[in-house]
């Protein structure tokens, strides 16, 4: 079985009985990281495809511990003998630092795993960030909008996405450069 294929199977494993909805997001995000992979060099490619895969593990049942779903799926993945690379992406993915900072987790999180701020990771929060929860496309600031929404405006995790706007727009925009100069 190939890194993609465990970690797909890891991730169904995981969400696909217990968090269907969660489920369908991770699904499209795979593919979406499959399908801009291109902009990456070929050694990069399928470490972005695993965590893209893994990248929400931290919210299944028996895994989700602290609060933080990235450092839960990163310290899960740690465990099981993943590549530290997915690992780290996975830990913070989608600027989960910031998160980590609004649930005092972010000493945790700096003193376990390595923040690799790459096109990577850039790429990874792309394909995470303009994909809804059903797995339905969405533009950055309509997801921004969607999750504010979904979550009221006294929420940590309100807090946190309007403090990490700017960083998470900035890595979309990178990314959406990358795919235009592909395509010219």
């Amino acid at each position: 079985m190939t890194n993609l294929e465990a970690a797909a199977g890891l991730a169904r494993e995981l969400l696909a009985d217990a968090l269907p909805r969660r489920w369908m997001h991770v699904q499209r995000v795979a593919d979406k990281a499959s399908e801009i992979s291109s902009v990456l060099a070929a050694p990069d490619r399928p470490v972005l495809v695993a965590a893209a895969w893994l990248h929400d593990i931290g919210y299944a049942p028996g895994v989700e511990s602290s609060g933080l779903h990235a450092l839960d799926g990163a310290r899960c993945l740690r465990r099981a003998g993943w590549d530290e690379r997915v690992a780290d992406l996975v830990a913070y993915h989608s600027c989960a630092a910031i998160e980590a900072e609004e649930r005092q987790l972010d000493g945790e999180l700096r003193a376990e795993f390595r923040n690799e701020e790459s096109d990577v990771t850039d790429a990874l929060w792309y394909a995470d960030m303009t994909t809804g929860p059903d797995g339905q496309d969405f533009e950055i600031m309509a997801r921004l909008a969607e999750i504010r929404s979904r979550y009221g405006p006294d929420h940590v995790v309100t807090r946190f996405w309007s403090r990490a706007q700017p960083e998470i727009v900035a890595a979309v925009r990178r990314t959406e450069m990358r795919l235009a100069a592909r395509k010219a």
